[in-house]
């Protein structure tokens, strides 16, 4: 059985233990080892009442002063170890406001965007409003609104993803035309950024793509007041030394139809047999354009005696290939950092 000398062996070793002990986790450790269900002292405590009456007073004081002093020095170290590990976290993660700050990388706008914003503002500052369309449109709105029938050979220049039920990936953002007078009376100035998808892909061409749709509907509207906006706008974007030229052409919804090229900026519109951005013509194609089909203004219910409009479709993807000297289309979706960092 236990005697006072050995209580107080017990006491001795505890108070050394917590005095040596350097973190709170090392602390619980000696408090378990000494106080815990099975420490020493916990038996001796246990056995009091199997002790003869002489010795159970003795043994019980013991017990409990040493219960008691080793209980306030745990209690006094803890908190002495648990100021000095607040400090030393305090301390770790301190701002020390007197290093530079770090610097952090900053995106910008992908530069078809840059040429979209600024061509939109270019109309905007003419009095166009801005519309929008979806980019998974219906075979009327994508098509036959704009009087391509189906069977009719304008479908297939248009290289479509087709959808179920009749849907498709709309192929050019002409659609947002037709909803945007289905909409509103004339006179009507708007013009329909937007993406884009056809099955195309080469230096000039990729299977999207963004495109802007213009349309005013107006009464008296001429193909000059058509060539003076697209001559504007293209001197607007490219500067004033670009040269540009008007050909016929054809497309399904307007009558008469024109395309405007500017001068190649890879071969300075020289026409060099190898340059591989015009092929030797020394002209790209930047936009398609005409005075809209009287058919068209019908379908939407405008009197084509009465209206007469334009409508233009851009490609700003090609245009931001003429201002920043790209000579292949697919860079722009390749995310390159190392190629979109320059702009």
């Amino acid at each position: 059985m236990a005697s006072e000398g050995r209580i107080e062996e017990i006491k001795r070793a505890a108070l050394g233990e917590i005095s040596a002990a350097t973190t709170t986790d090392e602390l619980e450790a000696v408090r378990v080892r000494y106080l815990g269900r099975s420490a020493e002292l916990t038996e001796i405590k246990k056995s009091i009442g199997s002790l003869p009456a002489e010795e159970r007073k003795v043994v019980g004081k013991g017990v409990n002063v040493a219960s008691g002093e080793i209980e306030r020095d745990l209690q006094s170290r803890r908190e002495e170890l648990a100021a000095a590990e607040q400090e030393a976290r305090l301390r770790a993660e301190a701002v020390d406001v007197t290093l530079p700050g770090v610097t952090r990388e900053r995106g910008s706008l992908h530069p078809s965007l840059r040429v979209v914003d600024d061509i939109v503002d270019f109309f905007v500052g003419l009095g166009y409003g801005v519309a929008e369309g979806p980019e998974v449109e219906t075979d009327y709105y994508n098509f036959t609104a704009l009087n391509i029938p189906p069977g009719h050979p304008a479908r297939g220049m248009q290289d479509t993803f087709f959808l179920d039920e009749g849907l498709v990936l709309r192929t050019h953002t002409s659609p947002g035309q037709i909803r945007t007078m289905l909409t509103r009376e004339p006179p009507v100035y708007v013009v329909v950024p937007g993406k884009v998808y056809r099955r195309d892909s080469d230096p000039t061409h990729t299977p999207m793509f963004h495109q802007i749709e213009g349309l005013a509907v107006d009464r008296g509207l001429t193909l000059a007041h058509l060539k003076g906006t697209l001559a504007a706008m293209a001197r607007h974007v490219f500067g004033e030394e670009v040269g540009i030229r008007l050909r016929p052409s054809y497309f399904q919804f307007t009558e008469p139809s024109v395309e405007l090229d500017v001068s190649c900026f890879a071969c300075d519109g020289r026409g060099d047999p190898d340059c591989r951005v015009c092929k030797g013509a020394g002209w790209l194609e930047m936009l398609g354009a005409g005075m809209v089909d009287p058919a068209v203004l019908s379908e939407v219910g405008y009197d084509p005696e009465e209206f007469t409009g334009f409508a233009f479709g851009m490609g700003p993807d090609r245009m931001a290939m003429t201002r920043y000297g790209i000579s292949d289309l697919r860079l722009f979706f390749e995310g390159d950092l190392r190629f979109l960092e320059q702009f």
